[in-house]
């Protein structure tokens, strides 16, 4: 998986966060040679892994001096512990405070919270227990339109494939289907979301066994037979081939918890008295508490027209241009030489 990540990345990721917590958490850590500037703590959207950051990592440690450290959450990626279906708010939040209060003691740099969907509702949770916590990044979750969204869900989870022949087919699909529109984000980000259903193995994990170069670059849909498969969910049993793949954590499980991870989350990010920015895929997305709020001028908001729900993968050069913007504006990071301040509008 490191070999993964570095030819994708050209960086030198490593593994960490594994030695000081009982519960088994996973942290990526995408940096450079002598890194140095605050620490951008990404916490990921439900069912996805630290990797979902690792195209955006690769844009913002060109221009600004920080650095990056994704986490697996509990029941994700390469996290294990006693209940990996305890996604309780509380739980995670815990769970995030517990990591950045190691990080700071380590490390007497600042730490800067970025949370996608259920991750963002995570990150305003645990801004609130964090004394090192400077700003808050939050992308593409609003209170109103998430509880809206929540009756919906299962027949959405329902529709997704339930299994996949090969890690090349669920790359194909997290591209085809929309989860993603960057297919260079489908193939680092996928593997970190399946399962080898034989060995239990993550697919990240596997990614040099099977071969980097087509795992890297696979072939689009060629015949009519071949894009069947992705537009109708298969949810027969699979027959054995070779490898399948399922997904690491079944979501539909969870659901006893997704009203608590956006009840009340709109009033808690605008008390929270720290910087923030609010990254959204459509205007329409706010609810009334953050409309009001945004007119008071309590927190910074951009919309990236064009992207889905998880816009730091489908335009992680232009998520990069604002984050970076936004915290040497707020003086929160250091610009690296030959920086240009991005022109670019705020709501």
């Amino acid at each position: 998986m490191a070999d993964l990540r570095k030819s994708v990345l050209g960086l030198q990721p490593k593994r960490s966060g594994r030695k000081k917590f009982k519960l088994t958490m996973e942290t990526f850590t995408f940096t450079v040679k002598a890194p140095k500037g605050p620490i951008l703590l990404c916490l990921h959207g439900g069912g996805y892994s630290g990797l979902t950051w690792a195209l955006f990592a690769e844009e913002i440690l060109k221009v600004i001096h920080c650095q990056v450290k994704a986490i697996d959450f509990r029941g994700h990626g390469n996290t294990s512990t006693e209940n990996d279906y305890d996604l309780s708010l509380e739980t995670l939040s815990k769970d995030v405070v517990d990591i950045a209060n190691n990080l700071s003691e380590k490390n007497a740099n600042p730490i800067i919270l970025m949370g996608h969907s259920m991750g963002g509702a995570v990150a305003v949770e645990a801004a609130y227990h964090i004394k090192s916590v400077l700003g808050l990044c939050v992308i593409d979750v609003v209170e109103g339109t998430a509880l809206d969204a929540l009756s919906s869900m299962q027949s959405i989870l329902r529709g997704r494939p339930s299994h996949f022949k090969s890690l090349l087919h669920a790359i194909q699909w997290c591209y085809k289907g929309g989860q993603t529109h960057n297919l260079e984000a489908a193939r680092v980000s996928m593997p970190g979301q399946v399962v080898n259903m034989k060995s239990g193995e993550l697919a990240a994990n596997e990614c040099d066994k099977i071969d980097l170069q087509n795992c890297g670059k696979p072939p689009l849909p060629k015949s009519q037979k071949t894009d069947d498969v992705f537009k109708t969910p298969n949810n027969s049993k699979p027959q054995d081939d070779g490898p399948q793949y399922t997904w690491r954590i079944d979501l539909s499980k969870t659901e006893q918890f997704w009203t608590g991870w956006f009840k009340g989350l709109s009033q808690k990010f605008l008390n929270l008295r720290i910087p923030k920015l609010l990254l959204l895929a459509n205007i329409h997305g706010l609810d009334t508490t953050l409309t009001v709020g945004q007119m008071q001028g309590k927190f910074q908001m951009q919309v990236l027209a064009k992207s889905g729900h998880a816009i730091h993968e489908d335009q992680p050069h232009n998520v990069s241009e604002i984050v970076s913007g936004y915290l040497v504006k707020q003086k929160m990071a250091e610009p690296k030489s030959g920086y240009v301040h991005p022109n670019m509008p705020s709501c």
